[in-house]
């Protein structure tokens, strides 16, 4: 089966896009993981290590959640505009069933949802 799946992804939502057999579906996925709160110096009470802990649970489950989706794409386009593509990227190596994948990473700003679908179908030159 000729299956392949471009995700945009960063630290609030997934955008996942499946294109196999003229069919093209996608699934948003929203996280859990608090935005980063500002602690100042003299301020120590390990908040921020507890904030870290938690940040890091949330994240894991997060990409796992993410790569729960994915089935078993020939070939797999990760973008987005920070880190967590390169995260989930670390995360995908990992894995078993996905370790001998084509992984393409690229840098993107913010997009559409429409513009996102593009993307993929344009990266895996899919006509429909």
């Amino acid at each position: 089966m000729n299956h392949k799946v471009g995700i945009w992804i960063d630290h609030k939502k997934a955008v996942i896009v499946s294109a196999s057999e003229g069919l093209v579906t996608t699934k948003t996925l929203e996280s859990e993981v608090e935005a980063h709160p500002h602690y100042s110096s003299q301020q120590d009470s390990g908040g921020e290590k507890k904030y870290e802990e938690r940040r890091g649970q949330h994240l894991d489950q997060y990409y796992d959640e993410v790569i729960s989706q994915l089935g078993q794409p020939e070939a797999l386009l990760i973008f987005g505009p920070g880190e967590a593509k390169l995260e989930l990227k670390e995360r995908l190596s990992r894995s078993k069933m996905l370790s001998e994948r084509t992984v393409d990473i690229e840098t993107t700003g913010k997009l559409t949802n429409p513009q996102i679908v593009a993307k993929v179908k344009e990266h895996f030159r899919i006509d429909r």
